[in-house]
């Protein structure tokens, strides 16, 4: 049997609790209310989704999820209604319980440091769902220092410049997110495509090869599933690169991409334009950008989440099959295969300099 960790015993008291009240977490107490209010409702045979459901969920996925959160600025979609009622992004923090770490970050759009989140203990990440915290977004670089930060600055938030020589300048991976615009037809006019398994197999054919564009760098690739339609690749790599740089590199990938299959992958911006290709999003690599953290729930009736999965697996899954009730018992039989994921970091920019490929590629070439 897995072992047992301080989640599960958090677990226990949600499920063991009424419509709410204070809960311990190590040497904290959190109060949550309104456990059974839908946040996914029902759906054909199968029940609505609860904030305790939420919450159950976070606290048995905890050691994994936080392992993938750590060091990271954090913001957050919030959806107080569920998923069919209005949401709201959150970046920024004036005055969070005593338990959660914030770290001070220069806000270009503000022209001042801001307190950012670090999601880094159980008890922030319970507190995040209580706030009805649906989708959990992590920044791809970190804080903390590693033996691929030498000369890199610690100090975030005095100035736009101080950022731009600090270790959050620098991010440890490249990502690509393949968003298929193929549609099932069941759509309603302007409804962006709905999951299906066409589309969703294309994609998966896509990502096998990037994987091989990676290997052939000798680098290594993770798959993940969004939890919506899609799927995103991260490459974990030394952090060498500034974000420009891993921008440029994840356009002249993508660019490539294109070339080779003209009528299957597209990098239009304009949503018209991707109609019945998959678009290949490399725009996620800015500083500031995210996408969905690993085992982040999303925002589809399903209640699924975004789940890190092995390449054999990927050979026959679909992102249904990873809900936050099914993916607690996928984790405890199979561990995370994403565990050594920083481990795994490749020296990008030693593989693609003497290409000259980390140069912006020319608009139209």
């Amino acid at each position: 049997m897995p072992a047992k960790h301080d989640g599960d015993a958090v677990a226990a008291q949600l499920e063991a609790a009424e419509g709410g009240g204070a809960i311990a977490i190590g040497p904290h107490r959190l109060e949550v209310t309104n456990l059974d209010k839908a946040l996914w409702p029902a759906r054909s045979r199968k029940r609505a989704l609860t904030k305790r459901d939420l919450l159950v969920y976070l606290a048995r996925v905890s050691p994994h999820l936080l392992a993938h959160l750590k060091g990271r600025p954090v913001f957050v979609t919030r959806f107080p209604h569920g998923i069919d009622g209005k949401s709201f992004y959150q970046k920024v923090w004036e005055d969070p319980p005593p338990f959660v770490k914030t770290v001070r970050i220069w806000s270009s759009d503000n022209d001042a440091e801001r307190d950012y989140l670090l999601c880094d203990n159980l008890a922030t990440l319970i507190w995040l769902g209580q706030l009805a915290s649906l989708e959990l977004h992590a920044w791809f670089s970190r804080v903390t220092a590693g033996n691929d930060t030498r000369g890199l600055g610690a100090s975030f938030g005095r100035s736009e410049a101080t950022l731009d020589r600090s270790r959050l300048n620098y991010p440890d991976f490249i990502v690509f997110d393949l968003d298929p615009y193929e549609y099932s037809g069941k759509e309603k006019p302007g409804d962006e495509p709905e999951l299906h398994r066409r589309a969703f197999n294309r994609t998966r054919a896509l990502a096998l090869e990037l994987r091989e564009i990676g290997q052939s760098l000798g680098l290594e690739t993770f798959v993940k599933t969004s939890g919506r339609t899609g799927l995103h690749l991260y490459l974990p790599i030394r952090r060498r690169l500034t974000f420009d740089e891993a921008r440029a590199a994840a356009e002249t990938i993508g660019r490539h991409l294109a070339q080779r299959r003209p009528t299957e992958v597209t990098l239009e911006w304009a949503v018209k334009k991707r109609r019945g290709k998959i678009f290949f999003d490399y725009n996620q690599n800015v500083r500031g950008k995210s996408l969905a953290a690993p085992y982040s729930p999303r925002r589809h009736a399903a209640g699924t989440v975004a789940m890190p999965i092995t390449w054999d697996e990927l050979e026959t899954v679909y992102p249904t099959d990873y809900t936050m009730l099914t993916a607690p018992g996928v984790l405890a039989e199979r561990g995370d295969p994403w565990a050594d994921i920083l481990e795994s970091k490749g020296d990008l920019h030693a593989a693609l300099a003497g290409a000259g490929a980390l140069e912006r590629p020319r608009r139209g070439a």
